[in-house]
């Protein structure tokens, strides 16, 4: 009988996909994907095992529509570990590849836990029901499935050979998982007249025009003062390391010295030199992913660049059956194809520790890249270990380079911080970061002691021109509505209570007030702080950590218009306002370094201070264990990769994602939503800058209420919840998500 991977339309089969066909095309195209990693013998087995479970007759009556429950994904990895010696190199990676073939649905599975879904139950139960047909349409070859230099490689990193090996799983998964999507894509895009997702150019052919654009741009800066000549002298300094070999760098240079182009040049440069496949440039905040998305598409331009930052991807498995091919079409994955890569941090991270085939897709892309990690400091300290060790691996085993960026560089060499990185001193692109600091020097810190609301009122009150951050969302708004009461003029408001494209377009006009000299008072949080490209005479901080404190003073005399004597972060108590936990140990860090360094703005206070904090967290730093978790042992590798997954949460507070219909461009994107022919990625693509992420339990009670609802679930399931109640979202101050209940009661008196 002949055998199909997916089913079309046709009563007679004629326009059905045959298995042998499916299978040979997604090892093709897996074994393609993982070549640059020297893994492409091995994705190659994985490609044409994935499905081998679809031989089974009763899988065959399922795809006619019988109501037949079969598990197809088990079978090729429990037939490949009967056909190698498990304690062979070889036998090693068929167990590599069985969990990516267990996982190429569910996720990636653990090894052994009480779950019936783990790798040692699904082997164990697995029965043999394939038409030995199988054998006769596929030829595969078992043999030299583990590259020699991957041994070579992993053999000097012995204390890391777990995590290693852990980490080559999941690009093996990734190969596997975005060709099986790929295949099926195009399967079923020519099937029901679907636009596949777009094409992207390759990084080294685009290399010439983006270097002839970033020099013409560059030219173009060029202006006189000593602030703009020291930027081009930091700019031609870091350019001209960028022939080293690739590895680990450190990029320290404090606000205002021009990083982010700086880093850029140097990104392009030795992409050239070594042959790089893209450039990710991973943001901590989305408040300022669109702001170097801008710079980057005024400099490269913006067809060739991918914005990734939406919460809007989120795979929500049903689980009251299992999804189908089709239904894995309609969510919104990214593969990072593009030559240049803007994202966060969250989205870095998460990815590459996720299981979900959705986020696991993009990781074969993170390989070869050069990576820049702007202000690497906000690394979440309870993952700081992990984190770090998969920059290493990335570094060491996945041609990587990592530029760790910031003015604030976190003390994460060894032998001060135990797990850390190798960063070795002629691998610093900056020229005398210590000089650096002190001719770019701003402003000054004082410290005051507690101010309640009514005190910051009085005191922004009297300055034209202020910026006051506080450490919640819920002290900036009140503070707000009390300054508003107060009278003051010129008041803005920035939190993440509004949409990317709201904020944008506040800080455009906050940009014109402070140029034009207008009154200017911004209440905002902590994500003004890392990068936004604002300048203040004066500037207010509630207390936090010192590296926070020196990202606020990034903020005030950022032109050194001033004389940096006059020029005051002002750090300042909450009575009223408790910091979170987190905070409230980093401040007690910061106090420390007031009694050691009479300047908190050096280079050697900022080590010192992240030192103490190193040492004050000790194994917190690996909170979770998350390290631990993957273990080479007698029995095998034994990886807990789903256990992983929902430990290894950069936000601690889950949040969820509502869509705000704030201009033209984002309802013609909700509206788009209804054309079947499109697909979400894109989509999600375009609404990604309109999100406001708000609490599990606030959205909920908005969907419950009315005020949000799912568009076109039958299209998209639960991924683009959209904002209908206009009402709860203000222009001052962004969704208001408290008022839901109110407003329904409200609305249903009337």
């Amino acid at each position: 009988m002949p055998y199909f991977a997916h089913s079309g339309t046709s009563r007679d089969k004629s326009d059905w996909q045959p298995l042998q066909e499916h299978l040979l095309a997604v090892a093709k195209l897996a074994s393609d994907l993982a070549e640059h990693i020297g893994l492409d013998k091995a994705a190659y087995l994985a490609g044409l095992f994935h499905d081998l479970g679809k031989y089974n007759p009763d899988f065959q009556r399922r795809l006619e529509g019988q109501n037949i429950r079969v598990d197809h994904s088990t079978a090729g990895a429990a037939l490949l570990k009967k056909l190698v010696a498990a304690d062979s190199a070889d036998g090693a990676m068929v167990e590599f590849i069985a969990y990516g073939i267990l996982g190429h649905h569910a996720g990636l599975p653990d090894r052994n836990t009480d779950e019936i879904g783990c790798f040692e139950r699904r082997i164990e139960r697995y029965e043999d029901k394939l038409d030995p047909v199988w054998r006769d349409e596929l030829a595969f070859d078992l043999a030299r499935l583990m590259p020699n230099r991957l041994m070579e490689a992993i053999g000097k990193r012995k204390a890391y050979a777990g995590f290693d090996f852990s980490v080559v799983v999941r690009f093996l998964f990734s190969c596997l998982v975005d060709a099986d999507f790929k295949d099926t894509e195009r399967f079923y895009s020519t099937l029901d007249g679907r636009q596949p997702d777009r094409h992207w150019a390759s990084l080294q052919d685009m290399l010439p025009e983006f270097l002839v654009r970033f020099n013409a741009y560059m030219t173009g800066k060029r202006g006189d003062g000593d602030i703009n000549q020291l930027r081009g002298y930091i700019l031609t300094h870091v350019r001209g390391k960028a022939g080293m070999s690739p590895g680990l760098f450190t990029l320290t240079v404090p606000t205002g010295g021009g990083k982010t182009l700086a880093s850029l040049g140097f990104a392009l440069d030795h992409a050239k030199a070594h042959g790089h496949r893209r450039i990710i440039y991973t943001i901590p905040f989305t408040s300022i992913v669109d702001q170097t998305a801008d710079i980057f598409r005024d400099v490269l331009s913006s067809e060739h660049i991918l914005e990734h930052h939406s919460a809007i991807d989120e795979e929500h498995p049903d689980t009251k059956r299992r999804p189908t091919s089709r239904d894995r079409l309609k969510l919104a994955m990214e593969d990072w194809a593009a030559p240049i890569v803007i994202t966060t941090n969250v989205q870095l991270f998460e990815s590459l520790f996720a299981t979900r085939t959705s986020k696991a897709r993009k990781l074969h892309n993170i390989a070869g890249s050069i990576i820049i990690l702007d202000e690497a400091q906000t690394i979440p300290r309870h993952l700081l270990i992990p984190c770090v060790r998969m920059l290493d691996t990335l570094a060491c085993l996945f041609g990587c380079t990592i530029v760790l960026c910031t003015a604030t560089q976190p003390a994460l060499g060894a032998p001060g911080f135990p797990e850390g990185l190798d960063l070795q001193k002629d691998r610093e692109l900056a020229p005398d970061p210590h000089d650096l600091a002190l001719r770019l020097r701003r402003a000054r810190i004082e410290r005051v002691g507690e101010m309640d609301n009514h005190a910051l009122i009085g005191a922004i009150g009297r300055e034209p021109q202020a910026l006051v951050i506080v450490n919640s969302r819920k002290h900036a708004l009140e503070l707000y509505r009390e300054g508003g009461e107060a009278g003051l003029d010129g008041l803005v408001h920035l939190t993440t209570r509004q949409c990317a494209a709201h904020r944008r377009e506040i800080l455009t006009g906050v940009r014109k007030r402070l140029k034009d000299g207008r009154t200017c008072r911004v209440i905002a949080t902590s994500l003004i702080e890392a990068g936004v490209d604002v300048d203040f005479p004066k500037v207010w901080r509630a207390e936090a950590g010192l590296d926070s404190i020196v990202q606020a003073a990034g903020r005030c005399n950022r032109e050194g218009r001033n004389p940096w004597q006059e020029s005051v972060v002002t750090v300042f108590s909450t009575p009223d306002y408790k910091p979170p936990r987190e905070i409230a140990g980093l401040i007690g860090d910061m106090s420390r370094m007031v009694d050691r360094h009479d300047d908190l703005l050096s280079l050697d206070a900022i080590e010192n201070y992240f030192g103490e904090v190193y040492w004050r967290a000790g194994s917190k730093l690996d909170e979770r264990g998350i390290f631990k978790d993957f273990v080479i042992n007698r029995d095998g590798a034994d990886f807990a990769f789903r256990t992983v997954a929902e430990k290894f949460r950069m936000i601690e507070s889950r949040m969820e994602p509502v869509i705000i219909q704030f201009d033209d461009r984002a309802r013609k994107a909700v509206a788009e939503l209804s054309i079947e022919q499109l697909s979400s990625g894109s989509l999600a693509r375009k609404l990604q800058s309109y999100v406001v992420q708000v609490p599990p339990r606030a959205r909920a009670l908005l969907i419950r209420s009315g005020h949000v609802t799912f568009v076109r679930p039958d299209l998209r399931g639960d991924q683009f919840a959209v904002l209908k109640s206009e009402d709860l979202y203000k222009d001052e101050i962004g969704l208001l998500w408290e008022d839901a209940e109110y407003l329904t009661t409200e609305n249903s008196i009337i």
